[in-house]
């Protein structure tokens, strides 16, 4: 792995021996020592530059940061300048500072002599197997741009899907989780109240209110158990899922059962799995390597392993329409337009008209979710709480009328 460049300041004599100073970049302070000599300098002190006592906090590095990188460079590339110095430009003008690190650090590889796509195979985490490859062949076929482009397009694409299906799920979340602290603190805080007011009625107190009152009671005591006990479960949940392969699986194949969110995320399998195979493909990727990225990029394990033997049946010599028919996952539609697509030999062209059809279907059906689900969660959020409210008002309703 490529050393980092640290900073040194120096203080040395120019060719006139006047004394100057400053601070330069460099892999180590010999190197430093002799970029100096280079320029006329006569180094005097040079030393590694002090960290800063409050250094700025490094944020995460997000897709849609690896998204925009792909499309800066991609504009550079475009207006003719040289990788090298796109690369550095694009590093200068980013505000995340992980990001700068890190397209820095590819700079410094590619400055080397070490291509673009070897670079970007040394930071996984952040360029999958599928970027590399994309570039990888842009760079063997001479039109690098052309493919960021398509990357960029692609990766934009995948974020949009990505975010329709968080709007989906994030709504009904935030308002249970509203509900469930509202209710909490109504049952801890407020209800006690009220219980210290009907303790000197001296009549007996309606069931309903009764039943509040013991549920209020129950969680002023055991408050603590219950926060901990969900946290415990929310924690052992995630833990489980990052760790059990088993468990990842039988989520997936369970998502896609959900009434109505299942569609959605089956839409959206099929979508990433068209705008995948098509960019892999426009790129000049081979049929049966494309389907091995794609398996990997489609997000669901129902959809990976049906692509897995799609992969394996084309490799056999079948074609691709053949395949996706057999797999029994796969609307007429898709079949139909990959059918036309390998007749026509436009197969990327078809497979992205398919991708667009079905990520504009997966936004239609987000709004529609969202639409459906606010007057349903409305009505159980005003019952929950209005019921509280009632079951305490109902001894005071009972009291007025005795009177």
């Amino acid at each position: 792995m490529a050393e980092k460049l640290q900073t040194f300041v120096w203080e040395g004599a120019d060719r006139r021996g006047a004394r100057i100073s400053g601070e330069t970049e460099a892999k180590s302070l010999t190197l430093a020592k002799a970029d100096l000599r280079r320029q006329g300098i006569t180094p005097l002190k040079v030393k590694k530059k002090a960290a800063p006592l409050f250094t700025q906090r490094k944020q995460a590095i997000l897709t849609k940061d690896i998204a925009v990188f792909s499309r800066q460079l991609a504009t550079m590339l475009s207006a003719g300048v040289p990788l090298v110095q796109s690369l550095d430009i694009v590093a200068r003008g980013h505000e995340n500072a992980s990001m700068r690190e890190l397209v820095d650090n590819i700079r410094s590889d590619v400055e080397s002599g070490t291509s673009l796509s070897e670079a970007l195979r040394k930071h996984p985490l952040q360029f999958d197997a599928l970027y590399c490859n994309l570039v990888q062949a842009g760079e063997q076929a001479g039109v690098l741009e052309t493919l960021l482009h398509k990357i960029a397009d692609y990766k934009e694409k995948t974020e949009s899907l990505k975010a329709k299906i968080k709007k989906a799920l994030f709504y009904p979340t935030a308002v249970i989780v509203v509900a469930v602290i509202v209710t909490a603190i109504l049952l801890i805080f407020v209800v006690p109240q009220f219980e210290d007011l009907f303790s000197g009625f001296g009549a007996d107190l309606p069931a309903f209110t009764k039943m509040v009152i013991n549920l209020s009671e129950f969680f002023q005591d055991y408050w603590w158990v219950m926060a901990g006990g969900i946290m415990g479960v929310v924690y052992g949940f995630s833990a489980a899922k990052k760790r059990s392969v088993a468990m990842q699986e039988g989520l997936d194949r369970m998502s896609l059962k959900i009434p109505v969110v299942g569609n959605i995320l089956n839409k959206a399998a099929i979508a990433r799995f068209c705008r995948t195979l098509s960019t892999m493909f426009a790129a000049g990727v081979p049929l049966v390597e494309a389907l091995d990225s794609v398996a990997g990029a489609v997000g669901n394990v129902v959809y990976r392993q049906a692509t897995e033997k799609i992969r394996d049946e084309v490799a056999t010599g079948q074609q691709l329409q053949t395949t996706l028919q057999q797999s029994g996952l796969f609307p007429n539609l898709v079949i139909q337009m990959v059918a036309i697509g390998e007749e026509s030999g436009s197969l990327d062209a078809m497979l992205g008209k398919v991708a667009d059809f079905f990520e504009e279907e997966v936004d239609n059906l987000v709004d529609s979710l969202t639409s459906l689900l606010e007057p349903l969660i409305m009505s159980v959020l005003g019952i929950l709480v209005g019921g509280l409210v009632v079951s305490m008002y109902l001894p005071i309703f009972k009291l007025g009328s005795a009177i």
